[in-house]
Parts: C-alpha cells; structure tokens; sequence
C-alpha cells in the first residue's frame, strides 16, 4: 500500500475539515442578524417573493436540483455481493461482480449493491456501471481503496446510452420575451402535447445574438475562435397545458428574446429518452492515483464520471491524485453528488488547469463537497449547460477558483461557500482555451466567502452577488494575440457586500418552501 500509507496522515487531518465544511452555514452565529435579500425573501407559509427585472427575468427555484429532483433522502440499496482484494488486480472480479448484480430483478427500482470490503483494491483499467439500480459501495472512505495502476485511465464510470428521439415536429414558441425564471411560455399549437410530456426547448445559435453578446470577433493567435454553434436545448417536462399556455416541472434558466432569434424563433419539440440508467450510486470508498507532475494535453488519470444517469448518486468519497476529478456528463439529471472530496497533492504544469469537479447535466446537487490543490478549477460548467444546478455548504482550499468554464452555461447557484484562498468569477473568459467567451448566465452567488469574486453582467442577461464575502473585482475580457482589452466590463448586481443576508442558504429556503421541513431532514439539514 505505497500510496495508501504515503497520504494517510494528510488524509485524515483534512477529514477534520471536511467535518468542520459540512457544518451548514445557516446555523453560524454572524449570520442570525443578516437583513433580508430585496431579491429573494419569504413571506408566510410556502410563499417566495422575488424581485423582478424590468423585462420580468428573476433568480430561478433552484430547488429542483438533486437526487429525485431534490428533498429526497438517498437510499441505502441492499448488498447482493462481498468482495475481498485479491492482492493483484481486482477489476475484473469488480466488473463480473456489477454485472451479475446488474441481471437481478429490480425491486422499488433496485437491484443491489456490491460491497467492497476493507482493503486495497487494485484497477488496471476502468470499472463501467451500466446497469440501473446497482450500487458500488465501499467500507468507508477510510478503509477500502481503489487504486489505480497501469497506465494513466478512469477509474470509474457510470454510464446510460442517452439516446433521444424526437415526436413529431418543433412547434413555435410565440412569445415575443420568455423570461428567465419562468414556469409557462405560449405556444403556436398545443395540439402536440400532454401533460407529463417530456420536451427540449430549442434555442437557435443566431449570428444576431452572437453580435449582440459580442462574441463575434474572438480570435487567438490571428486565427478566429468559434464561441456557440448550433442549439441550445432545455429539457423540461409539461405539468400542465391551459389553452395555448404550457407549464413546465423546473422553472428556466435562460431567457428566450426573439429579437436575437431569428425568422423561426424558439422551438419546442416531445422527445422520447432512451437508454437512461436510474438508481445508480457509488459510495464509502476512496480513490487515489499515482502523483503526476504533468500538463494537461499529456495522459491523465480521472477519477469518476456520470453520464446518462437519472435520479443517481455519488457520496463519501475521497479522491487523492487523479488528476481530474468527478465529471456529472451529458444526460444526467437529479443527480446528488454528497459529501465527496478532491485532494490533488501535485499541482499541474503548463496554462490550462484540470477541474475538481465538473457538469454537463441538468438539477445537479454538489452537497457539501470539498476539494484541496492549487492550479486548478474546484469547479467548472460546460458548454451550453442549462440549470438549475447547485453547489451548496462546500470548501475548497487552495488558490484554485469555481469558474464556469465555457460558451453559455446558465441557472448556477453557488450557497454557502468557503474559499479562503481562492475566488469565485461569473464572467466573460474571452478568449481563454478556445474562445469560452461568456461563460455563464442568470447564475447567483449567495452568502460565500473567498478571496475575490468577478460577477459580471451578459448582455441581455444578469449574474448576481448577494451576501458574499471578499473583494468584488472589476475585470476586462481576457484576451491572447489579439489587442489587450483595458475597459472593464460591466458588474452584475451587487448585494450586501461583506455582510451575509437572509436567506441564509438561498437552495435550503427555496426547498423548504416547495417541499417542507421534513425536505430538508432528508438531504441532513
């Protein structure tokens, strides 16, 4: 156990963290006396208010994100299988066993977990969970280890096909604005649809909204950069249809003008999923890689992807030295990543940085995590990602940053975070890696701490700093090989800087509203 016994100490001083980050916010003495947000406050029995911008945009219901679409407590999934390290390598006897696993008969959508005991599991290559309502468990993040050897791999994968079909033809959205926030929109003919109809939104990448969020003109090193192509798709499922009026399950995060979208507009088209796998989850166990002192465009060890999975879980885990971390992927939603931590004991070389922890999916929750390395993004969006998704009562330490990362993600909440040494940007990344331009909109920073924070405002859009702690910075667009931008760009709503306000957790209050107290005893609040 070379690698186990070399971290061990280190290991478990940062548990104590861990312990001390994992205390919510909303119970710390300085905030008992916060005033309430002019954005967001409650009022009575199950009742929100929001302030609205002039064209009717507000901050999103963030609660939607998370297991079972958020206040539902994570099951514990009976063991079918025990394995035992075998001293050499384990992942094939890992694999068989999941797979057996995975041809038992589901029962409340679960087949069984695979509980690996104590010890040293050895991976040579990568352990793929493919099966709905199969479970790999560990002894404890303490006690059993999955380590992995051979050359640099993933360690672990769970992984549905996400096949989508379309019914039918797109029908025409007839509104001239849809605001962000919104539950309803009107349509050209609902004669298509029903409730409990699963539809994507499709939001047409116009050259007009491209000039209009001046992203038309990125270049790096004299060559030009393309920012967003194509669509941007928002699923969503119908609750309800009142004449040409369609009501949505999870509130939008993006807003929909129809100045910028050109002669067809927005779309909405039924889509049928396939190939999805549900009631999947890995647990208790941790982690860790071979150190590498390495740039990113070399081989690399990851720790843990998501893709294709609904209503899915990560919690207690530790991953030490892979250089990246966790990866909730395309097709994933109401997925509730619990109490998992990133610890990278050797920074990366060269200009780009890895991510603790990264989303390409939709209601994601990122609960009280935790990461611990420098050169590095604790966490990062991907391309056209469309929320809500959450990071909630997490800490990080080191000079990394939570950075969404590229071309229109939009509907982040970031609540309760520490960052003593490291910042918190919703911005314009310009010209960074391949033109990432504006990253992120219609996303909100409540009541964090970190050094630095850069929340700036899209055209047409907004990003809001409520309640948070340290220095608020006015930046330019990042630009390589083309003329240094020296204008800053404009700042997006500043609340209450340097004093935490009320809500204290902006997703709890949220939750609790929707859903009740015995919501929140079921996620540990």
């Amino acid at each position: 156990m070379p690698n186990a016994s070399k971290i061990a100490v280190s290991t478990r001083i940062f548990a104590l963290a861990l312990l001390a980050a994992s205390i919510p916010m909303l119970l710390l003495p300085e905030t008992a006396f916060a005033d309430d947000s002019i954005w967001v406050r409650s009022k009575g029995k199950g009742q929100m208010i929001y302030k609205e911008l002039p064209k009717g945009d507000r901050i999103p219901d963030f609660s939607h994100a998370g297991y079972m679409g958020g206040g539902v407590a994570i099951p514990d999934v009976p063991v079918k299988k025990t394995l035992i390290p075998s001293g050499a390598d384990d992942t094939a006897s890992i694999q068989e066993a999941l797979d057996e696993i995975g041809k038992m008969d589901l029962v409340n959508g679960a087949r069984g977990a695979l509980l690996l005991a104590p010890g040293v599991f050895h991976c040579s290559k990568t352990i793929v969970l493919q099966h709905s309502g199969v479970v790999l468990r560990g002894s404890g993040s303490m006690s059993t280890i999955l380590e992995l050897t051979g050359p640099p791999h993933l360690g672990l994968s769970a992984r549905g096909a996400n096949d989508v079909q379309t019914v039918g033809s797109p029908v025409p959205i007839v509104d001239d604005y849809v605001p962000a926030g919104s539950s309803s929109f009107r349509v050209k003919d609902p004669s298509a649809f029903g409730a409990g109809d699963a539809i994507q939104i499709i939001r047409p990448v116009t050259d007009a909204w491209i000039r209009f969020m001046g992203m038309h003109d990125l270049k790096r090193n004299g060559k030009k950069q393309t920012w967003v192509s194509g669509d941007i798709r928002t699923e969503r499922v119908i609750n309800r249809i009142s004449g040409n009026t369609v009501y949505v399950d999870v509130p939008l995060t993006d807003s929909f003008d129809s100045e910028y979208l050109g002669v067809e507009g927005t779309k909405v088209v039924k889509v049928i999923r396939s190939g999805l796998i549900s009631q999947v989850g890995i647990e208790n166990l941790r982690l860790i890689a071979p150190p590498q002192k390495i740039s990113l465009n070399q081989p690399q060890y990851s720790a843990i992807t998501m893709r294709g999975a609904v209503d899915s879980w990560l919690r207690d885990i530790e991953v030490v030295d892979t250089t990246n971390g966790v990866s909730v992927g395309e097709g994933t939603k109401r997925v509730t990543v619990e109490r998992v931590s990133v610890i990278q004991n050797v920074a990366i070389v060269g200009g780009a940085k890895p991510a603790d922890f990264a989303v390409s999916g939709s209601q994601v929750l990122f609960n009280r995590c935790s990461g611990k390395g420098d050169a590095t993004f604790y966490f990062a969006t991907q391309a056209k990602v469309q929320g809500p998704n959450v990071i909630l009562n997490c800490t990080f330490h080191g000079n990394g940053r939570i950075q969404p990362h590229q071309r229109w993600a939009t509907g982040l909440l970031i609540d309760s975070c520490n960052l003593p040494d490291g910042g918190i940007d919703l911005q314009n990344r310009g010209e960074m890696g391949s033109g990432h331009g504006w990253s992120i909109g219609w996303s909100v920073a409540w009541n964090n701490k970190a050094q630095s924070f850069v929340i700036q405002q899209p055209p047409g859009s907004m990003n809001w700093s409520i309640g948070n702690r340290g220095e608020e910075r006015k930046i330019p667009m990042p630009t390589f090989g083309s003329p240094k931008q020296t204008e800053t760009l404009p700042q997006g709503i500043v609340e209450s800087p340097g004093k935490p306000v009320q809500p204290n957790s902006l997703y709890l209050e949220q939750l609790l509203r929707r859903l009740g107290s015995q919501a929140l005893k079921n996620i540990g609040y």
